[in-house]
């Protein structure tokens, strides 16, 4: 995973998703910052990293991301997104593939 640039837009986006450390912190941890972008990010978060993060990237969070981080809504989302077929299912306390 290469790192991402600190600069005054990663530094917001920081701020906002990753609220409990400071955000030049958690932009040195790619994944864990990413994975929290994926989950709790907007819309304008994600333009804000427009250039910086490609599909390859977050592929990448997708297959090592930390856990607890992912909702259902979340996570079903990014399987779409990521193309992944078919799309897992929580049911009953379980991931249903």
């Amino acid at each position: 995973m290469k790192s991402i640039p600190v600069t005054p837009a990663t530094l917001n986006v920081a701020r906002h998703v990753v609220w409990f450390k400071p955000p030049a912190e958690a932009l040195a941890e790619p994944v864990h910052f990413l994975a929290h972008v994926m989950t709790f990010g907007t819309i304008e978060d994600l333009i804000a990293l427009r250039g910086i993060v490609g599909n390859d990237e977050l592929n990448e969070v997708w297959e090592h991301t930390p856990p607890g981080i992912f909702d259902a809504r979340s996570r079903a989302y990014w399987n779409l997104n990521c193309g992944r077929q078919p799309v897992p299912v929580f049911y009953k306390g379980s991931w249903i593939f």
